[in-house]
């Protein structure tokens, strides 16, 4: 198997994947893909776009929505079936999982001291709960055809193997 990964993965982050293709054997490059971070050559329209974790995707779809919108239409336009894998942890195994995601943006308390008294607040309001997330990843999943996979940060690189190797099973 021959895995092509974007160019724009910093090589720090993605040592251990690397490191995991090396002890199977697998050859991998690194080239410019038009959407995601992997690609087999044996399977050129089968993407994964990795997400260190949930904060990271929640940023992808509030505060970078256009771009991550634009994104999603490519891989639609060129058939591109794009699964999206979440490193997050062993507490979130599935989309349905997401639901009940505390995010720590919004759950987390701070304090400040207001008028001479201390009062805890949220760290931030606006952030979204799990709740909402979950919303909107559905809508991308029916909207753009778009498949979500989840797995802890040990396990990554043999996950993408397992995905873009044909052993993919949509659960």
């Amino acid at each position: 198997m021959d895995i092509q990964i974007d160019s724009r993965e910093k090589a720090r982050a993605i040592r251990k994947i690397t490191q995991t293709f090396e002890e199977q054997g697998v050859h991998y490059f690194t080239s410019k893909l038009l959407v995601g971070d992997y690609m087999s050559l044996d399977h050129p329209r089968l993407i994964i776009d990795r997400k260190q974790n949930l904060q990271e995707l929640c940023g992808n779809i509030c505060q970078q929505h256009e771009r991550f919108r634009r994104e999603l239409l490519r891989a639609e336009q060129a058939g591109i079936q794009l699964v999206i894998l979440v490193e997050h942890g062993p507490e979130i195994q599935c989309l349905e999982d997401v639901y009940f995601w505390k995010n720590p943006r919004k759950h987390e308390i701070r304090w400040r001291v207001v008028k001479g008294r201390r009062e805890a607040y949220a760290a931030s309001e606006k952030a979204i709960d799990g709740c909402q997330l979950y919303r909107a990843l559905e809508t991308i999943k029916n909207r753009y055809h778009v498949l979500f996979e989840f797995c802890e940060k040990k396990d990554t690189g043999k996950r993408i193997l397992e995905l873009l190797g044909g052993g993919y099973d949509k659960r």
